[in-house]
């Protein structure tokens, strides 16, 4: 494995892993009171601030680069960090959360669609095998045996998270090489919070806060520390690494690692919130594995065969991922 690739995968495990912590620091203070709304406002407006004066001085003698690329971050940020977060949120409260984890993370089979349509070409065997194993894992993880029900409306706001989500890994995969991850992100972030402040004031998505004590690992302890944690790792942490990640791996892998986040998810339920995840979860996060080593398989596969047509005279170069 190249050293660019190995530190790709490095990345989006450790993005996903602090995306699968949100749940559990977001689920104590939704349990004191806090709208979904307010959730998400302070974890994207707390993020745009933590990152406001490392972007400012990452584009010291840069402004030419934002200044091509402010369509790029305008998208990117209300699209794959606040609407993203608007419609997954609409979805929990219509539906379970596995349901709509379920929903939203149909985003690798969709990369793999649209990529099957713009390069006219079918995936392989392999990939789509990995595909379905890993879908497969994904339903044994969210474990959604028990008394479901199924909003139409809910529906609609998990698949339009999907989209969203998918556009992350897209975006970040294909952003231009002289706009810097951090840049990236932090110019994101703070389009994504003018986005949700935008929601906010037209009463789209209330917020509501309560500033009282929550209950992580069994311990009573300041709001203060969920917040922190959904702004430094959850948000800061995870979106930062997912860009690298990206970057290294290409969308279609990077998303397919990404389904790791439910792993993670579980974890760290178990460890902040008590909740324990049976032997079919660990079944299916051992799936989810599976499928992400037979669609990167795929990739070093074809890239040796990518390669050698490149070096054939009058060779035409392969079609971006």
């Amino acid at each position: 494995m190249k050293s660019g690739t190995a530190t790709g995968l490095w990345f989006a495990i450790l993005s996903a892993a602090a995306f699968g912590v949100s749940g559990p620091f977001a689920k104590s203070l939704l349990e004191v009171g806090w709208s979904p709304g307010a959730a998400v406002g302070i974890r994207i407006g707390g993020a745009a601030v933590v990152l406001l004066i490392p972007l400012l001085i990452s584009l010291r003698g840069r402004w030419g680069v934002l200044r091509r690329n402010a369509l790029t971050l305008v998208i990117y940020g209300a699209t794959a960090i606040a609407l993203c977060q608007f419609l997954y949120f609409n979805a929990v409260q219509r539906m379970s959360v596995g349901v709509s984890l379920l929903l939203e993370y149909l985003a690798p089979v969709l990369i793999v669609g649209w990529l099957w349509i713009r390069s006219r070409k079918a995936p392989s065997r392999l990939t789509t095998s990995g595909s379905i194993v890993a879908m497969l894992g994904l339903l044994l993880v969210l474990d959604l045996i028990g008394d479901q029900r199924l909003d139409p409306i809910g529906v609609l706001y998990g698949l339009g998270a999907a989209v969203c989500l998918a556009v992350f890994f897209i975006m970040s995969a294909k952003a231009d090489d002289d706009l810097p991850p951090l840049i990236m992100a932090g110019g994101g972030m703070v389009v994504g919070a003018l986005t949700i402040l935008l929601f906010g004031l037209i009463g789209v998505m209330p917020f509501t806060f309560e500033f009282r004590d929550v209950t992580l690992a069994g311990w009573e302890t300041t709001w203060v520390i969920p917040v922190l944690g959904l702004v430094l790792i959850s948000t800061v942490l995870s979106y930062v690494t997912g860009i690298f990640a990206a970057r290294g791996l290409g969308s279609k892998v990077a998303s397919f690692v990404g389904l790791t986040e439910v792993m993670f998810a579980v974890l760290a339920s178990w460890l902040i919130l008590g909740e324990l995840p049976s032997a079919i979860q660990l079944l299916g996060g051992a799936l989810i594995v599976g499928g992400v080593v037979l669609v990167r398989v795929d990739e070093l596969r074809r890239e040796p065969e990518a390669t050698e047509a490149l070096d054939q005279p009058n060779a035409v170069e392969p079609l971006p991922r």
